[in-house]
């Protein structure tokens, strides 16, 4: 009803004209709408507002509690009355609010703890006429203050990156281990794309992103490889991500307002654990080479299984070239080598044996496995990063198949006599050969030179 009618006017509302609520009306209104409890004394003590959520807390209706004299003899024990009456009408004449825990009693009979805060509700004068208290169940204080707590440590102290990526998946808030891990400051990341801020991995990181706003949080953490941009240049990052959904506690439906990225950097740890795991491997193989290889009744062909055995995962290609003539402990005489093993250019298949006729490969001056003979120990070479064109011709130069882009020569060394060259060659699809891999081909190249300096006893 408007104003004017409760007054007795008889003024009328047009049919475009809506009626208006009164302040009275408003009022009720919102403290109905709080999510605290919460209720007002005048300045003699008497209840004159009780809002539905203390209600919910106490059970006492709004009815039953408006007009009341204090909380003495229904809200609150007979022995505490005075003591929580003057707690609440101090706040009348101290400044600003007054915080105090005191147990109220339900309508049931029951105890609740209570934290208050009250404050003077002053007249038109100034002067204060009345107080009113907003009150909450403690636990269900200390709950929301435990939260904004963790979510403040977790925003300044957390030792991992913390990320709140909005629903267009930029970040909105980032942590300061999260913003070091992304080599930017915590305020110049804020609403950034993400690809500006990784060269490498965005697509699957936005696409757990997505999938995490649309179904929720996986059940387990994902490893996500990445490649952060920073001065020096792209750095590859191996991170275990946590994901989390964050929705609206203040709607009636979930609304998404983004997703907590919560994430480790394990770099150090994966690659240590794909070395070891490689190490394995890499055993495991020279020792199933070395069963398969004593079961040869030719020593040469004992070779090839060494190199057959090396390959797996290694490499694209190997061959073997030995010295021409009698291996001698010291020559000056320049090195001429012979093919007497490679691996099928074509299709894969074992290694075959050649070399028959005994003719020189015509390696040129230069050439990484004369390079391997002069200094007695590895060397890698690769052709960098030119056209395919430019890379088949480097190959096909040094007499290797036309694909090879990268070459590591070991040499082949048995009783203190150079025998020849052991190499192993990559495509474009992997990797140029780093000093791990030199180690395990010399491995491998002391294997073949013991076969090799078996056949040829046997031949003398």
């Amino acid at each position: 009803m408007s104003a004017s009618r409760r007054s007795g006017t008889t003024d009328e509302l047009g049919p475009n004209e809506p009626e208006q609520p009164d302040g009275a009306d408003l009022l009720a209104a919102l403290l109905d709408g709080m999510d605290a409890a919460l209720c007002a004394f005048d300045a003699d003590g008497v209840v004159t507002h009780w809002n539905r959520e203390a209600e919910r807390i106490l059970g006492w209706t709004a009815a039953e509690a408006v007009g009341r004299q204090g909380f003495a003899g229904w809200a609150v024990r007979s022995a505490d009355a005075q003591e929580v009456e003057g707690w609440l009408l101090s706040a009348m004449r101290a400044p600003g609010r007054q915080v105090h825990e005191f147990a109220l009693l339900t309508k049931e009979g029951g105890r609740v703890l209570v934290r208050t805060q009250s404050a003077a509700v002053r007249g038109p004068d100034g002067k204060p006429a009345g107080v009113y208290c907003a009150f909450s169940e403690v636990h269900a204080q200390i709950d929301l203050e435990r939260s904004i707590a963790l979510s403040e440590a977790l925003f300044d102290d957390a030792s991992w990156g913390v990320v709140l990526v909005d629903a267009d998946l930029r970040p909105a808030v980032v942590n300061a281990h999260a913003a070091r891990a992304l080599g930017v400051g915590r305020t110049s990341v804020l609403g950034r794309p993400l690809g500006e801020l990784l060269a490498q991995g965005v697509e699957e990181l936005e696409s757990a992103l997505t999938h995490v706003l649309a179904e929720g949080a996986p059940p387990a953490p994902a490893e996500i490889w990445v490649s952060v941009r920073t001065p020096e240049g792209d750095q590859r990052r191996c991170w275990r991500c946590g994901f989390v959904r964050l929705a609206s506690p203040l709607a009636e439906e979930p609304v998404p307002l983004g997703v907590g990225w919560l994430f480790n950097d394990v770099t150090e740890a994966k690659q240590a654990e794909q070395e070891a795991s490689l190490l394995r491997f890499r055993t495991n193989q020279l020792h199933r080479a070395a069963r398969a290889a004593a079961e040869c009744e030719d020593p040469a062909e004992a070779a090839t299984i060494h190199l057959d055995f090396a390959l797996a995962g290694f490499a694209d290609h190997a061959l073997i070239d030995r010295v021409a003539g009698e291996p001698a402990a010291e020559s000056d005489t320049p090195v001429r080598l012979v093919r007497v093993a490679s691996t099928p250019s074509g299709a894969p298949g074992p290694s075959l044996l050649t070399g028959q006729a005994g003719l020189p490969v015509r390696y040129a001056e230069g050439h990484p496995a004369l390079q391997c003979v002069d200094r007695t120990g590895a060397v890698r070479a690769s052709v960098g990063a030119v056209p395919p064109e430019k890379a088949r011709e480097w190959a096909l130069a040094r007499q290797w198949p036309g694909d090879a882009v990268h070459a590591l020569c070991a040499v082949l060394r048995s009783r203190g006599r150079t025998l020849g060259v052991v190499t192993f060659l990559r495509g474009a699809g992997r990797s140029q050969f780093e000093r791990s891999d030199a180690v395990y081909a010399e491995d491998v190249a002391v294997r073949i030179a013991s076969a090799l300096d078996l056949a040829g006893a046997l031949r003398r």
